[in-house]
C-alpha cells in the first residue's frame, strides 16, 4: 500500500516526503515508509538543521530503509516511538535500538507484547522470529514530548489494543505556512476505516469512544498518519468515516 504520492507536500513546518524524495530541507520532514510483510507504515521524522530524527513504529526491515535516509539527511536517530505493541509495528524495533541507540518509548499497557513478543506468536499460531525490545520510558495520556524542536502531545487511544497511543504536534503560532498539525495514530483510525477490535485487549466500544474523544477533538485540518494505508484528515473522518460517525448513534428502544 502506498502511503504518499511522489513529491513533497508542505504542512506548515512539516514536509511529507515519499521514500524517493531526498531534497535537503531545513523543516521537519516526514518520510512515509511502508515496510514488513503487511506493509505497515513506519514514519521517519527528520530535521536536517538540527541533525536529529525520530522514528514512529518499526515494522519489519525498516532499519534497512532508514539507514540511507539518515545518512543523506545528516541526522542521528534519537528516539523510537511505538504507537502500540502489535508485531507488525515492533518487528524491527530491537534492530533499530541496537544499531542506532535510540531511546524507545511506548505505553505500559502493551509492555508484554513489546518486551516478550513470543506471546503474540502463541496467540497467532505462527513463528515470526520476533525479538523483544526493552522500553526506556513509558508514555501516558497528556505527556508532552520535546523532539525536533517541537512539542508532541501523547493521547491514549485504546480499543484496537490496550496501549495504542497517538503523537500529535500542532504548528506553533507565527511558524509560517498553513496552521496544520499532524497526528501519528497507529491503528486506531484509517482513511474510511478503523483498527480491528477482535484481538486480545480490543473493544469496538472503547475504540469508538477513543476516536471521538482523542482524535475527533483535534482540529479538523490535522493530517492523520495511520499504521496502514494513506493519510487522511480529522475533518474528513468526522464527516465520512462509516464506522465511527462524529455523533454516537442512540441505542434502539
Amino acid at each position: 500500500m502506498s502511503a504518499s504520492a511522489p513529491g513533497t507536500l508542505g504542512l506548515g513546518r512539516f514536509i511529507i516526503a515519499s521514500i524517493s524524495v531526498g531534497s535537503h530541507l531545513n523543516d521537519v520532514k516526514i518520510h512515509v515508509l511502508p515496510s514488513g510483510p503487511i506493509q505497515t507504515n513506519g514514519y521517519l521524522l527528520t530535521d536536517a538543521k538540527l541533525g536529529e530524527a525520530v522514528l514512529v513504529d518499526a515494522p519489519g526491515d525498516i532499519m534497512a530503509k532508514i539507514k540511507p535516509l539518515l545518512a543523506k539527511e545528516g541526522c542521528a536517530l534519537k528516539e523510537l516511538w511505538l504507537t502500540h505493541g502489535h508485531w507488525d509495528h515492533m518487528q524491527d524495533a530491537a534492530a533499530v535500538k541496537r544499531e542506532t541507540g535510540a531511546q524507545v518509548r511506548a505505553h505500559v499497557a502493551d509492555q508484554e507484547m513489546i518486551e516478550t513478543p513470543e506471546k503474540m506468536e502463541e496467540f497467532m499460531g505462527a513463528r515470526l522470529g520476533l525479538t523483544g525490545v526493552k522500553v526506556d520510558a513509558w508514555v501516558a495520556q497528556g505527556d508532552r514530548l520535546t523532539a525536533l524542536g517541537r512539542v508532541f502531545e501523547v493521547r491514549h487511544v485504546p480499543g484496537h489494543c490496550a496501549g495504542n497511543v497517538l503523537f500529535y504536534s500542532a504548528v506553533a503560532p507565527g511558524s509560517g505556512g498553513p496552521a496544520v498539525g499532524v497526528a501519528l495514530v497507529g491503528d486506531a483510525l484509517f482513511k474510511a476505516g478503523v483498527g480491528r477490535w477482535d484481538f486480545p485487549g480490543g473493544s469496538f466500544d472503547v475504540l469508538a469512544n477513543s476516536i471521538r474523544q482523542q482524535i475527533y477533538t483535534l482540529p479538523d485540518d490535522t493530517v492523520v498518519f495511520s499504521g496502514h494505508g494513506p493519510r487522511t484528515t480529522v475533518g474528513d473522518e468526522k464527516r465520512t468515516n462509516p464506522y465511527v460517525p462524529l455523533e454516537a448513534e442512540e441505542p434502539s428502544k
